[in-house]
C-alpha cells in the first residue's frame, strides 16, 4: 500500500471513530461540554476581583469625569433613538457599555493564548466534539460575564441618574445613508421608517429598557468576541497580547459613535465618518443604544449578524489543527 494510500486510510478510520464517539455523546454529552466550559469562564471571572474593579473602573471614569468636562462643549441635538435632548453623560451610557463588551472580548482571547502556551487548549480541541462547538461554547462564556459586567455598570449609572425613560411601544427602527463612495447606485432614505412592533403593558414600562437591551448586549459581545477569538489565533506569543490589544481596541473605539454623534464627525471630517462607518463597534454602540430605549436597530443588527458569523467562521478555521493558522505552528498546545 502507498503512503498516501496509507495515510487517506488512516483519515478515514479517525474520521469515522470521531463520528461514531459524537454519536455516542448524545444531547447529554453536549450540555455537560457546554455548562462545563460556560461556568468555568464564569468562575475564573468571579475569582479575579481585581478584573471586575478593571472592567468598571474604565467606563465609570469616562461617566464621572469626562463626561462633566465634556458635557458643556458636546450638547446632543434630537437624533434617534432621542426624541428630546440628552446630557452627554446618557449619550455615551450605550458606548462604555460597548467598551465593557470590547475589553471583555480582548481578555477573553488572552486567556485562550495562556491556555494554548500551557497546553489547556490541547485537550479542550482533542475531544471529540465538534470544534465549532467547543469554541462558540467558550465565546457564550465570555459574554455571560460580560453581561454580568454591563448590568453592574448599569447600576451604578442608574443611582447617577442615567437610565432609559418608560417604553411605551417597542419599534423596528430602519435608516440606510448610503456611503459616498456609492454614488447614485444606491438610493438614500430620505425619512427612517419607524414600525411598531407591540404596546407594552404599563407596569413594565419603567425597567422595559433594561430587558430589551439583553439581546443587544449579547449580539454585539458575540460579535467582539468571535473577532477577539480569531485574533487570539493569530498572537504567537502571551507577550504580544498587550500591543495588540492596544491596536485593536483603542482604534475601534474611538472611530465609532460611542463618543460623539456620526453627524458631528460628518462635519469635521467626511473620511473620518466614513471609516467610522466601516468599523464593527459602531453598529454595535447602536445596537445598544436603540435597545435601551426600545428600538431594533435593523441596519445595526444585519451588520452584527453578518460580522459575527464571519468572524467565528475565520476563528473555527483558525483553530482547525490540520488547516488553521495553529496548524503552522504546531498544534494547538505547541509552541509559538
Amino acid at each position: 500500500m502507498s503512503a498516501s494510500a496509507f495515510s487517506g486510510a488512516t483519515a478515514a478510520t479517525f474520521a469515522e471513530a470521531e463520528g461514531a464517539a459524537r454519536r455516542r455523546l448524545g444531547l447529554a454529552g453536549y450540555v455537560a461540554c457546554f455548562k462545563g466550559i460556560v461556568w468555568r469562564e464564569i468562575l475564573r471571572y468571579l475569582h479575579q476581583r481585581e478584573r471586575f474593579l478593571s472592567a468598571l473602573v474604565r467606563p465609570l471614569i469616562w461617566l464621572f469625569i469626562f463626561a462633566a468636562g465634556f458635557r458643556q462643549t458636546l450638547g446632543v441635538s434630537i437624533i434617534p433613538p432621542y426624541e428630546t435632548y440628552v446630557l452627554y453623560e446618557e449619550f455615551i451610557a450605550p458606548g462604555l457599555i460597548a467598551m465593557i463588551l470590547l475589553f471583555n472580548a480582548m481578555q477573553s482571547s488572552l486567556s485562550m493564548v495562556y491556555d494554548r502556551e500551557t497546553g489547556t487548549m490541547r485537550t479542550l480541541l482533542v475531544s471529540p466534539f465538534p470544534r465549532s462547538f467547543l469554541l462558540l461554547s467558550k465565546l457564550l462564556g465570555g459574554v455571560s460575564v460580560a453581561l454580568l459586567q454591563s448590568f453592574a455598570f448599569l447600576f451604578v449609572a442608574y443611582w447617577w441618574g442615567i437610565q432609559p425613560p418608560p417604553i411605551t411601544e417597542v419599534k423596528l427602527f430602519t435608516f440606510y445613508d448610503p456611503p459616498t463612495w456609492a454614488g447614485t447606485a444606491i438610493e438614500k432614505m430620505s425619512d427612517p421608517i419607524v414600525n411598531t412592533l407591540f404596546s407594552v403593558p404599563t407596569f413594565v414600562q419603567p425597567f422595559l429598557g433594561y430587558l430589551t437591551v439583553i439581546p443587544a448586549i449579547i449580539l454585539a459581545g458575540l460579535m467582539l468576541g468571535a473577532l477577539a477569538l480569531f485574533i487570539s489565533s493569530v498572537i504567537k506569543q502571551l507577550e504580544n497580547f498587550a500591543g495588540v490589544m492596544n491596536f485593536v481596541i483603542f482604534p475601534m473605539f474611538f472611530a465609532s459613535s460611542a463618543l460623539y454623534p456620526l453627524w458631528r464627525v460628518r462635519e469635521a471630517s467626511p473620511l473620518l465618518y466614513e471609516i467610522c462607518r466601516l468599523n464593527p463597534f459602531t453598529y454595535a454602540v447602536e445596537l445598544i443604544r436603540f435597545a435601551l430605549y426600545g428600538q431594533v436597530d435593523t441596519i445595526s443588527l444585519a451588520v452584527i449578524v453578518g460580522c459575527t458569523v464571519l468572524f467565528l467562521a475565520a476563528a473555527v478555521f483558525a483553530y482547525n489543527p490540520s488547516k488553521g493558522l495553529i496548524a503552522r505552528r504546531g498544534g494547538p498546545g505547541g509552541s509559538a
